[in-house]
This record gives structure tokens, C-alpha cells and sequence, in this order.
């Protein structure tokens, strides 16, 4: 019951998260508003969503994850159920980016990491990966709905059904969450029931946040996946997340069909992201990382030279959809093995504030550089080019790195 609560919280950020390349076009049309205004909230909310990682696993830590959740799901709601009074383009920074990037910064990956690394002492990586997948899942449930809704009522009524969804989902908060299976006299799965070894906790000190930070930046493997999430924000929601559906619009593809290609693509990531995270509990994470983003820097790259009709971007569906956030059980095992499983998530925290600024990058850039060329091809080439690159820099990774994979778990 916790994970498929954490699984729907998870979703339902997702949702609002993806909602601002659905809403592109019709504020636009509405408001008279640049691309890169737009663009910019986008912007900020995304990079916000990956600042308060860190701080948020800290105040889990502290506080507890049903308060820290709740909050989040509160902020959401309210912050896009406000935006339906806006007029002005701070007015939209203001709820879409500033307030609802705070909220959900509490209900992202480190919601994930926490959960799985309180209630799951074996196959951590698979419970990851499931909880990694509700990102794409939420893209899969949401986009041809929102996009649905924005053809026919313009953008208000998306607002209002993301703000709608995430506040259904306090009162479920309230009522399941617990913070750690010994609450319920349980033992974490795959401990034994009569010797439960619970993780030791965390001191209740206010700038938990920044002395792990402290400790973690000290040791070269941070910096690497810090590096290497940036990429990784950088190719995936920043560029693709947010400005996908408008480059199918320059290419004459209507709202809701290239909705249809982002659903494709989450559902197909369902698969990818799940799978990856079996193979995290059996295989190196450094190799499995070097192909995730080998593979999906090649797809970015060929994107604007195969043209958009119906057969190549199917194909680039398939090819980049399985592979889209298929890093994060990789990325979330190398820091817990070199950091430990209750500083882990804090850890992960911060290297995921690189890959929501390499996303900010992504959103604001590629709007920058589809206004000046008057195409969103460069963008797309350079992001795969960078995911190619850090592919090749992996590879090279050192030892230490190496040694923080685990060995396959035994049956």
C-alpha cells in the first residue's frame, strides 16, 4: 500500500510537471505570450523540482515522509488552482514555476529513493525502478488528456484537472502513509521477520541537507553522477518533456497525436525503466549507464534528419522510450553503495539537482534557439551529441566507481 501510494503521488507530480508543454501553444494564444516566457516557467518549476530534493530527503528525515509528502501535494494543488485567476506572465512564473516547482520537489525521485530504502531490504533496484517508471506512467496518463482538453477549453481547464488530481491524493496520504514498516511491527522485505534490522536514523539537525552535501562532494563519484544526471535532465524532461510536442507542431502534427507520441514513448518507459531496474540488482551500474545514455544520445542526435512522418517517429518512440529515465536505479544504487542507505537519498538529492539543471537548461535553451533559428534541430543534435559524450566518460569511469556496483544478488 505505501509503494502504490508513493507510485500514484509520484504520477500525479509527473502530471504537472508535463502539463507545461501541453499548455505552450494555448497560453500563447490566450495571452499573446512568447515561446520563451512560456518556456521560462517551465524553466524555473523544473529546476526548483530538482533544488528541493535534497532538502526535502532531509526533512523526511526529520520530520517524516507523510508530513513532508502531504505538504508537497498541498502546494501543488493549490499553487495550479490558483493559477485560473492569472493575467499576467509573473502571475504564471509565480504558481507554475516558483510554488508548484517547491511542492513538487517533496513528491520526486527522493520520495522514491526513501520509500524503497525504508521498506525494502532486497530488490531495492527492481522497487526503484517502478517507482521511477510512475514518472513516465503519469506522462502516459495524463498528455492525450490534457491535450484533449486544451484543444476544446483552452488551458484552464488542464490547470484545473492537474490541481483536481493532486489534491484527491492528500486526504489518501493522510489515511496510508506510515513512515517505516516497524510502525506496523513488520521487518523490511527480505529481512527476517524476527530480526528486522532497521537503517539507523538520522540526526534531527537543520542543515542535514548541507552536511551531507559537505561529506558527499568530498568523494569523486558524486561529482560524476552529478555530471552525469545533468545530461540526463538535460535529454530528457527539459528537452523532450517540455518542447516535443511543439516541434511536431512546426512539422504540421496536431496537439493531441504528438501527446500520443509522448504517451508511447511513457508507456514504453514503463517497460524500460522497470526492466533496468532488475538488471540494477544483478549487474555493474556504471556499464549499464554507459549504455542508457549511449543510446538515447544517438536518438536525439539523428532526430532532425529523419524526418517526422508517421513511420520514424514511431521508431524513435520505441528507441528513446525505452531508454528515457532508465538511469535513475543505476544512479540511486552507485550512491547508495558508496554513501549508505539513510544518506543515500539525501545524496541522490543533490546529484538530482543536476539533472533538473541540466533540464532548466534544456527548457529555456531550446526555446531560445527554436525564436533565434526558427527550428528546434540544433537542440535536439547538441543534447544528443552531450549524451554521447558522457556515455564515453563513463566508460572511463575509475575504479571506485566499479567497485560501488553490486555484486547479483543470490537466490
Amino acid at each position: 500500500m505505501v509503494l502504490g501510494l508513493t507510485f500514484l503521488a509520484l504520477l500525479a507530480a509527473a502530471g504537472l510537471r508535463a502539463a507545461p508543454s501541453v499548455l505552450m501553444a494555448p497560453l500563447q494564444m490566450a495571452f499573446g505570450w512568447s515561446r520563451s516566457t512560456v518556456s521560462a516557467a517551465a524553466a524555473v518549476g523544473i529546476l526548483l523540482y530538482g533544488l528541493m530534493g535534497p532538502f526535502a530527503a532531509a526533512l523526511m528525515q526529520t520530520f517524516g515522509v507523510k508530513r513532508v509528502l502531504t505538504a508537497g501535494l498541498s502546494l501543488m494543488a493549490a499553487s495550479t488552482f490558483a493559477s485560473l485567476f492569472m493575467t499576467q506572465a509573473w502571475q504564471y512564473i509565480l504558481t507554475w514555476g516558483v510554488v508548484s516547482g517547491v511542492g513538487s520537489g517533496a513528491v520526486a525521485s527522493v520520495l522514491g529513493a526513501a520509500v524503497v530504502n525504508r521498506w525494502f531490504a532486497r530488490r531495492q533496484g527492481l522497487m526503484m525502478g517502478i517507482l521511477t517508471a510512475s514518472t513516465s506512467t503519469g506522462s502516459l496518463v495524463f498528455l492525450p488528456l490534457m491535450a484533449r482538453l486544451s484543444e476544446v477549453g483552452g488551458w484552464r481547464p488542464v490547470a484545473l484537472m492537474v490541481s483536481l488530481s493532486l489534491a484527491a491524493l492528500v486526504p489518501a496520504t493522510l489515511l496510508i502513509m506510515r513512515e517505516r514498516p516497524e510502525d506496523l511491527g513488520l521487518a523490511r522485505f527480505g529481512e527476517p521477520a524476527d530480526r528486522p534490522s532497521p537503517m539507523p536514523p538520522a540526526p534531527r539537525r537543520l542543515f542535514l541537507a548541507f552536511e551531507v552535501l559537505g561529506a558527499a562532494s568530498k568523494v569523486p563519484l558524486f561529482w560524476l553522477l552529478f555530471a552525469s544526471f545533468f545530461v540526463c535532465g538535460l535529454t530528457t524532461n527539459g528537452l523532450v518533456g517540455t518542447h516535443l510536442i511543439a516541434y511536431c507542431g512546426d512539422h504540421g502534427i496536431p496537439p493531441v497525436r504528438a501527446a500520443g507520441l509522448l504517451s508511447l514513448m511513457g508507456l514504453l518507459d514503463l517497460v524500460g525503466t522497470t526492466g533496468s531496474g532488475w538488471l540494477t540488482d544483478r549487474y555493474d551500474a556504471r556499464r549499464l549507464l554507459f549504455v542508457y545514455y549511449g543510446l538515447r544520445g544517438l536518438s536525439l542526435a539523428v532526430l532532425p534528419f529523419i524526418g517526422f512522418g508517421g513511420v520514424s517517429l514511431t521508431a524513435f518512440a520505441v528507441f528513446y522510450g525505452l531508454d528515457w529515465i532508465a538511469t535513475v536505479p543505476p544512479t540511486v544504487r552507485l550512491a547508495n553503495a558508496r554513501f549508505g542507505e539513510r544518506d543515500g537519498p539525501i545524496v541522490f538529492g543533490w546529484i538530482f539537482t543536476g539533472h533538473q539543471a541540466g533540464a532548466a537548461t534544456a527548457a529555456i535553451g531550446a526555446g531560445v534557439i527554436r525564436q533565434a533559428t526558427g527550428t528546434y534541430g540544433p537542440a535536439f543534435t547538441s543534447a544528443g551529441l552531450a549524451a554521447v559524450a558522457i556515455a564515453l566518460v563513463i566508460l572511463a569511469w575509475p575504479r571506485e566507481a566499479a567497485r560501488a556496483a553490486p555484486a547479483p544478488p543470490s537466490e
